[in-house]
């Protein structure tokens, strides 16, 4: 089992679900206790440090709008740890609150699978290597965030599936769009095509709280604000190895430097049981 968390504070992520599930049909389910998963409290940040002095970051890699075409720049692990860690323009800590900050405007550099770029972290393993677990078991990644600017939606949470799998693909995407509305956007398999799931509506500027899993290596879930719904995941993606991403993943393109996506987090976590 690994878990790892934001600094000074436990974060609690139901475990179990109910295995009914049915595909494209959200049903509400709930946690090992019998009650729907709780959503987590942000423990009281630092202003005054970098990101990695208030949150773990010793298990992500950060990925940033900068760069050369097809090349953005990617910050490791050892540079992001601790209070006089890595931080730029583009991630940050909010010196009014203390949030791990994200920046993203539409015209930064982008991937060579993708047209939009993005201020994001990437889950690492503890010696380095790129995360590529096996969908058995169970995997949380449980966060609270902010939106405070969005052209049009953002993702600010991921399961992907593993570089050398054969699919470029995600598996599930968490999407914050500009009229408040929060979408969950699960893959119908690894050649593509998603199916978009509104789950609930929070307004611009506001805290929320989010825990995405997947489960038995076959259920879905989003927790929003301690409220469960599961999907059963498409049967095509077993056997691919995944890994999480959380930040600022804009889903718009241009050629401003000042629009873009402006995205907060007060805490995040991963575990693998």
């Amino acid at each position: 089992m690994s878990h790892f968390q934001a600094r000074g504070r436990t974060v609690m992520a139901g475990v179990g679900t109910l295995a009914l599930a049915f595909l494209a049909v959200p049903a509400i389910t709930l946690g090992s206790t019998g009650v729907a998963d709780a959503a987590p409290s942000a423990a009281a940040l630092n202003p005054g440090v970098a990101p990695g002095g208030n949150f773990d970051l010793s298990r992500w890699e950060l990925q940033l709008p900068t760069g050369s075409p097809g090349s953005p720049k990617t910050i490791k692990p050892a540079q992001l740890k601790g209070s006089s860690g890595y931080q730029d323009s583009y991630f940050y800590t909010n010196k009014s609150d203390g949030s791990m900050s994200f920046w993203d405007p539409e015209n930064g550099v982008t991937t060579p699978n993708s047209n939009y770029s993005r201020s994001e972290l990437r889950e690492m393993n503890t010696d380095g290597s790129a995360a590529a677990w096996a969908i058995s078991g169970t995997h949380t990644l449980t966060a609270t965030v902010k939106v405070t600017q969005v052209p049009d939606h953002v993702c600010v949470g991921q399961i992907h599936l593993s570089e050398g799998s054969g699919s470029t693909k995600p598996l599930i995407e968490l999407y914050y769009h500009k009229n408040g509305d929060i979408a969950v956007g699960i893959e119908n398999s690894p050649t593509g095509g998603q199916t978009p799931h509104t789950v609930g509506n929070v307004p611009l500027g506001q805290q929320w709280s989010y825990v995405i899993s997947l489960t038995g290596g076959n259920t879905l879930g989003l927790t929003l604000n301690g409220k469960k719904t599961t999907w059963s995941m498409p049967s095509s993606f077993k056997g691919y190895p995944m890994y999480f991403k959380a930040g600022d993943y804009d889903q718009s393109s241009g050629s401003s430097s000042t629009v873009g996506a402006k995205v907060q987090f007060y805490a995040l976590s991963v575990k693998h049981s």
